[in-house]
C-alpha cells in the first residue's frame, strides 16, 4: 500500500474493491521544479533525442519477453521515452490497455501518476507483481484497474489527465495460427509455431474484434477519454500494420481517421525501427514474394487534446 492525502491506495483495484468505478484520489500537479513555461522535464541534450523522427529501443532485465504471460509487450524504455516526453514530474498518465504493467512500471521509475485498465484478470495480477518489485523511491502512485476501458471516465476529473499512453490490441489480428514466416528452417517450427497468441476469447476484448468493429470501439473509447486531458495534452498510441489474408491491413490509417472523427489532432508520426530486436532478419519471401514489407516497425501515433 501507498498512502496519499491519508487514503489508502492499493496498487490493484477489482471489482470486490471500494474504489471500483470511484474517483480515485490522486493529486497530478507537478512535483518538479522545471519552470511553468516548460512542457516537460528533460534537458537539452535528452529533448534532442525526441526529435528524430525514428526511434530505436531495447530490452533490459525486467521487460517481459515471455509471451505465455503476454502476447504483445514492448520494452520499458518506450514507455519512459514517450511519458519522459510529453509529462513532469507528478503528473498523470493513463494507459486503457495495460496489459503487463509495462506504462506503470516506467511511470514509477520516472515519479509519475499512472493508472491502467485491463479486462484480464492475469494481467492485472502480474502488474502487480511487477509494481511490487520495482522501486519505491517514488511519491507518485501506480494502479492497474481491472474494468472495462469504457468506464474509465468514471476514475478520474475532467482535464486530470496530462498522457494518455498505450498499446491497443490489434483487432482480432492475433486470433489466428503463428506460421513464423519470418524464421528459416528448424527456427521455424519453435514452440510458439501454430499456437495463438491471443490475449482472451472474451467478446468484450478488442482484441477479438473485426477491423472495422475494432476500429469503431476503439472510438467510442477514446471519445469518452478526450474530456480527461487537459488542452495540449497528448496520446499516443503503438500500432503495427499487419497482413491478413494476403492483404495489408492498415490499422494506423483507420485509427487516425477514426480518432480525427472523434476529436482529436494528429500531431505527429513517430517510426519505431525494431531492426535492432528482431530475430534475425534474412532475405523473407526470396525470391518470388515481398512478404515482409513493413514487419521491422511499428508506428507511434501522436496526438492531442485541441486547445480549448
Amino acid at each position: 500500500m501507498k498512502v496519499i492525502d491519508e487514503v489508502e491506495l492499493p496498487i490493484t483495484i477489482t471489482q470486490e474493491d471500494s474504489l471500483f468505478q470511484k474517483l480515485l484520489p490522486i493529486d497530478p500537479s507537478r512535483t518538479c521544479d522545471c519552470k511553468p513555461t516548460h512542457i516537460n522535464c528533460l534537458t537539452a541534450k535528452e529533448w534532442l533525442k525526441c526529435q528524430i523522427g525514428v526511434w530505436q529501443f531495447n530490452y533490459e532485465k525486467r521487460d517481459v519477453r515471455d509471451r505465455k504471460l503476454h502476447p504483445a509487450t514492448f520494452p520499458i524504455s518506450v514507455s519512459k521515452r514517450i511519458i519522459s516526453l510529453f509529462t513532469h514530474e507528478g503528473q498523470l498518465v493513463l494507459d486503457p490497455f495495460v496489459g503487463s504493467g509495462t506504462t506503470l512500471v516506467a511511470a514509477q521509475d520516472l515519479n509519475r501518476n499512472a493508472v491502467g485498465f485491463d479486462l484480464q484478470e492475469d494481467y492485472i495480477k502480474l502488474c502487480e507483481k511487477r509494481l511490487a518489485s520495482n522501486n519505491f523511491f517514488n511519491q507518485a502512485q501506480q494502479i492497474a484497474v481491472q474494468d472495462d476501458a469504457l468506464n474509465i471516465p468514471n476514475y478520474f476529473e475532467a482535464e486530470s489527465v496530462s498522457l494518455i499512453w498505450t498499446s491497443p490490441p490489434y483487432a482480432n489480428l492475433l486470433n489466428r495460427k503463428r506460421k513464423n514466416k519470418s524464421r528459416r528452417g528448424n527456427e521455424r517450427k519453435n514452440e510458439q509455431f501454430d499456437q495463438i497468441e491471443q490475449y482472451s476469447q472474451n467478446p468484450r476484448d478488442l482484441g477479438t474484434m473485426e477491423v472495422e468493429e475494432f476500429t469503431i470501439a476503439m472510438g467510442d473509447i477514446f471519445e469518452r477519454l478526450l474530456p480527461l486531458l487537459h488542452p495540449k495534452a497528448h496520446c499516443v498510441i503503438n500500432v503495427p500494420d499487419m497482413w491478413w489474408e494476403n492483404k495489408r491491413i492498415t490499422l494506423h490509417v483507420a485509427i487516425i481517421e477514426e480518432l480525427r472523427r472523434r476529436g482529436y489532432e494528429l500531431r505527429n508520426t513517430i517510426i519505431w525501427d525494431r531492426t535492432n530486436i528482431v530475430n534475425r532478419i534474412g532475405i523473407f519471401g526470396w525470391p518470388s514474394n515481398y512478404i515482409t514489407m513493413g514487419t521491422t516497425f511499428e508506428y507511434l501515433l501522436d496526438f492531442w487534446r485541441p486547445p480549448n
